[in-house]
């Protein structure tokens, strides 16, 4: 299945730029949603068309969305902390606001981009795939959120509308401007530690091998199915992330608390800040300690099958790129 032009929301986020990038390269037209000033310069200078407007104008995406055959849906509140308020507005509202408005304006697929967060209620992921159930009953908000997010696009799926879940996992690579600027920051700061020594295994997902998931989930996906991506074989956690801060010049600290510490230690500090409230984020939050401490390996097999998935950006070349990136 070939596309002609697509809507994306969350196009100025780093998986959205590396997005429109993408797209456009391939000749296709690319409209973005953009609520800001900074929104519209950053997607305007990757090629795309700025439509302005966030997640709760329904229709400025239904406008935004018309002439377009494809939707990709990025945009997202990935903060670890926060009201549930904010996460439901922003990750359950706002799908189904998008979902509603590009159905409206005529697009035949949406592919939405989920996460593995969306199964993690507090026990380890091990080799999971697209079989495991969501969890929107998690204690972390991203978490909980995502998965009723997740559980709106696939039922939406039917009479013309296609809907595709990608699910990437620990996203990397040059461009980061959040995840690895913040564990940078936490070294610097003092405030970085090992969750049980951090020897468990996880799975990664390059940002180029999310891109060609998108896009092969656009192509090939099945409607209503759900596709795990990553970048093929899973990684010491420890080790990973020593090598991420390595290409930013940044030694990681020897120091590590015990998981039995930890545990009690964030569903206390939750506690605390829901109850007072305390301004800020707690220094540990459940979900921190579940994506820090606990193993999450994934097949995905399914994603090889179905839509023809291989990853494209072996992780030596993540991280020179990442690198050759940090030392300029």
């Amino acid at each position: 299945m070939e596309f002609q032009a697509a809507f994306v929301t969350g196009g100025s986020g780093f998986v959205g730029g590396r997005l429109i990038e993408r797209l456009v390269a391939n000749g296709i037209r690319v409209r973005a949603l953009a609520r800001s000033d900074r929104s519209v310069a950053a997607v305007e200078a990757l090629g795309a068309e700025a439509v302005r407007g966030d997640l709760s104008d329904v229709d400025a995406i239904t406008a935004g969305a018309q002439g377009t055959d494809t939707a990709y849906h990025l945009a997202a509140n990935t903060e670890i902390w926060g009201p549930w308020k904010d996460f439901v507005r922003d990750n359950v509202t706002g799908t189904q606001n998008a979902l509603t408005a590009t159905r409206a304006a005529g697009v035949s697929r949406f592919v939405h981009c989920g996460t593995e967060a969306a199964l993690i209620a507090g026990e380890p992921l091990r080799s999971v795939d697209e079989t495991a159930p969501l969890r929107p009953d998690s204690k972390a908000p991203y978490a909980a959120t995502k998965a009723r997010a997740e559980q709106a696009v696939r039922d939406a799926n039917g009479d013309g509308f296609e809907t595709v879940v990608i699910r990437p996992r620990f996203v990397w690579g040059a461009g980061d401007t959040t995840l690895l600027p913040s564990m940078v920051e936490m070294v610097k700061s003092g405030r970085f530690a090992w969750i049980g020594g951090g020897t468990q295994l996880t799975d990664v997902t390059h940002v180029e091998n999310v891109i060609e998931g998108l896009q092969l989930g656009a192509r090939e996906g099945r409607g209503g199915e759900a596709y795990f991506v990553t970048d093929g074989e899973p990684v010491v956690f420890r080790d990973f992330v020593s090598a991420l801060l390595d290409t930013q010049g940044v030694k990681a600290p020897g120091r590590s608390i015990p998981t039995w510490v930890a545990g009690p230690v964030a569903a206390a500090c939750e506690g605390l800040w829901r109850t007072a409230p305390l301004p800020g984020a707690p220094p540990l939050t459940r979900f921190a300690y579940w994506i820090s401490s606990q193993e999450c390996t994934i097949d995905i097999a399914k994603a090889r099958r179905e839509l023809g998935y291989r990853p494209v950006k072996v992780r030596a070349e993540g991280l020179a790129e990442l690198r050759a990136a940090g030392s300029r």
